[in-house]
């Protein structure tokens, strides 16, 4: 049986593409994980207007898609860091997987210091 990428994989929005101008974090939609082995954020970065703006994520795990918290370093696949950006990091790529247990997984950006406006979108890549 052939095993293509197309019929192996499922693309859902992870954070809608946005624009915004404050240090509000950007919570993402839950994923379901159920039937899937693993996902993979992909963060698409645009412009980012600020001269000083950094900005962190954190993926997140839930059993309910309601309670979050953190997910444990050893469900990610590479680090937090590996989505870090700063205001030089425009029109860049950003990913980072996770492999945990729980049921649904998000994915949470967070600016400092950014006054400016930035342009952001995320998806999700998941796989069985």
């Amino acid at each position: 049986m052939l095993r293509d990428l197309h019929n192996s994989i499922k693309v859902s929005r992870a954070i809608s593409p946005t624009r915004a101008a404050d240090n509000t974090a950007l919570t993402g939609q839950g994923i379901d994980m159920q039937g899937f082995y693993a996902c993979e954020f992909l963060v698409a970065i645009g412009t980012v207007a600020d001269a000083d703006a950094t900005f962190t994520g954190e993926v997140q795990e839930s059993t309910d898609n309601s309670t979050f918290t953190a997910a444990a370093d050893k469900d990610l696949i590479g680090t937090e860091a590996n989505i870090a950006f700063n205001f030089g990091d425009d029109d860049e790529v950003r990913k980072i997987g996770y492999c945990g247990s729980l049921r649904y997984a998000r994915l949470v950006l967070t600016p400092a210091s950014n006054t400016g406006n930035f342009d952001l979108s995320a998806v999700c890549i998941q796989y069985a």
